[in-house]
């Protein structure tokens, strides 16, 4: 990544640098009243000169302004109601300017506002028309981080799901939300135009990938391959890119933020998903988003993060945003977080956020922490925990404004060296150990055990017994669950399920699972399918016993008795009728081809 004077980044910053006025018609005049009689301090000047990758650098760290503009309330309470019965819908408090300044006094300099734009939009009808008030109501909230000199981001959050339109198997209908999307998108930069390149417009959320096959307002939905989901979503962000340019005046320069693939860093990377070509130079900048493992991040089933294994997921996942970076893309990290447990920190939250931040230094990402009144506490306006409130001060652009980005990065590289020094080793195995295990989670991901192709029994919910076995060749071997000494007891059903042997595929190359006998709370159970035995990452072994996202049995897998693909599934639990789970067991023979026939 290119290296920037800081004084020249700091000039740019003030709006006195980079020939960024000229291109305003002169010296901005201050405060003034928006084309439609709302107040703002925003100046309207645009830096013409400012690349992508330097407005990242500008931006500092950021914060969400989670479940209120975007609290969903289109079908109940019904279009047209005051904006403050949305704001509040999902339990926020109505936004104030309090709230604002207290998040910039904690170290925040950009905020991200999701919205949910048809709660005031007779869509189902055929008007795309945005209510006024609606309107009014975001600019307001973009007008108190503009008092604070924050950048801001604007985008079409989830909003009920009407991006499953365009999975549609009804052709008419995918026509349609491509309409409603751009009408969208000519009214909010329309609206907001006269903003300065501090607004930045944000195409879409974590829809715009293989949710684009969502049955929440489009029960026909689910048409689109994986092959068209990436083709659907790159036009749509291609038509997200020409819609705003055409609006014309400080949109025809502005910096536009482009929705990653399901804002999946994995998939964003894949070369099927591709940014869209721009009229303006280095003016688009790259969404994702980052909460691994979700496990501990989203969830409740891991209680604790911070082994060597958890740092190298962290640092490797992180890295692979490099490759927008080196195309001249400014890349944000939209959402992250660690979610709170009934109020309180999991243990660990600190070091997640403190190495976490260290990457976005050392990369030049701008990272937006996602909160919904928790971290950051709206009613008394600070961050509820003295260590992590420290750890935003310290990566504040304040604070590192005055060292310079050479300076930045290289604190950043010493720290991430040294801290994945110091962590203790994982439990897992080493390269030449091949062990079996259960992968588990539960229906409502609150139960899980080891989820993943490397074996990790510290990633577990407290309470789960496990007998994992070591593989010495071939023969017969029995794993199991014990979910009893759980809080719940069980686990709820079954969300994800996979006999797991690591290292199998290197140490013994070529070998089949064959399942014997399965039990479910000491009963046998018979299985839906026949199973089959593949790898997803050329080391770990593994045969489905319950895996959703499978949609399409591989070509390379291996059946014990042959018979092709015949009756092989990836879903041999019943998750309809399965019930609670107290204990699981798993016997198996390992065996090769030659013995299976």
């Amino acid at each position: 990544m290119r290296l920037l004077k800081r004084a020249a980044l700091l000039a740019a910053a003030a709006g006195l640098a980079l020939g960024c006025l000229s291109a305003c018609g002169g010296t901005p005049s201050g405060p003034h009243k928006s084309k439609n009689g709302i107040e703002t301090s925003d100046d309207g000047a645009m830096r013409e000169e400012l690349t992508s990758l330097e407005l990242a650098e500008l931006m500092g760290n950021g914060i969400n302004l989670g479940n209120t503009m975007e609290a969903y309330g289109h079908l109940s309470p019904g279009v047209g109601q005051e904006p403050s019965v949305y704001e509040t819908l999902w339990g926020q408090p109505v936004t104030t300017q309090e709230m604002i300044t207290g998040m910039k006094q904690a170290g925040f300099t950009a905020l991200r506002i999701p919205v949910a734009w048809t709660n005031a939009m007779d869509f189902e009808n055929g008007d795309y028309t945005i209510g006024e008030d609606y309107l009014n109501r975001v600019e307001e909230i973009i007008n108190y981080a503009r008092n604070e000199g924050m950048y801001v981001i604007v985008n079409d959050h989830w909003d009920g799901g009407w991006w499953g339109m365009f999975g549609s198997a009804d052709e008419a209908t995918r026509a349609q939300a491509m309409e409603m999307y751009t009408s969208m998108w000519k009214q909010i930069a329309e609206r907001y135009k006269e903003y300065s390149d501090y607004l930045i417009f944000e195409s879409a959320n974590e829809e715009l990938g293989f949710r684009l096959n969502d049955k929440d307002i489009a029960a026909d939905s689910g048409s689109l391959s994986d092959e068209e989901c990436f083709q659907v979503a790159n036009q749509i962000n291609q038509a997200f890119v020409d819609t705003v340019r055409a609006t014309g005046g400080n949109n025809k320069e502005r910096f536009l933020l482009i929705a990653g693939f399901g804002t999946e860093i994995n998939n964003t990377c894949d070369p099927r998903f591709q940014m869209p070509v721009d009229t303006a130079e280095k003016k688009l900048l790259i969404s994702v988003h980052y909460y691994d493992p979700s496990d501990y991040c989203i969830f409740d089933a891991v209680a604790n993060w911070g082994d060597k294994d958890d740092y190298n997921d962290q640092n490797a996942m992180l890295a692979k945003m490099t490759q927008f970076t080196e195309q001249g893309y400014g890349v944000i990290i939209g959402e992250y977080g660690v979610l709170m447990e009934n109020g309180t920190m999991k243990e660990g939250t600190a070091d997640y956020y403190r190495n976490f931040l260290s990457n976005c230094d050392l990369y030049g990402y701008v990272p937006m922490l996602w909160d919904c009144n928790n971290m950051y506490d709206r009613g008394t306006c600070s961050i509820v925990d003295e260590e992590v409130a420290s750890i935003y001060q310290e990566h504040s652009y304040e604070a590192q404004a005055a060292q310079g980005r050479e300076a930045v990065e290289a604190a950043a590289r010493t720290y991430l060296d040294e801290t994945l020094a110091a962590a203790p080793d994982g439990a897992g195995v080493d390269e030449n150990t091949a062990l079996a295990w259960i992968m588990y989670n539960s229906v409502d991901w609150n139960v899980t055990y080891s989820v993943g192709d490397v074996y990790d029994p510290d990633s577990k919910t407290a309470g789960i017994e496990a007998v994992d076995v070591e593989i010495t060749g071939p023969g017969t071997y029995t794993v199991s669950l014990d979910f009893t000494g759980t809080a719940g007891g069980y686990a709820s059903g079954v969300g994800f399920a996979a006999l797991a042997i690591a290292n199998g595929e290197t140490l013994y190359p070529g070998c089949i699972i064959n399942l014997k006998e399965v039990l479910i709370n000491g009963e046998k159970y018979t299985l839906k399918g026949r199973p089959y035995t593949a790898s997803d990452d050329g080391l770990c072994t593994r045969v489905n016993l319950y895996n959703g996202w499978v949609s399409a049995v591989p070509d390379d897998i291996r059946v014990f008795g042959g018979g092709g693909k015949t009756g092989v599934t990836p879903t041999l639990l019943d998750a309809d009728t399965i019930g609670n789970v107290e204990t699981i067991e798993v016997t198996f023979d390992l065996v090769w081809e030659e013995a299976a026939e």
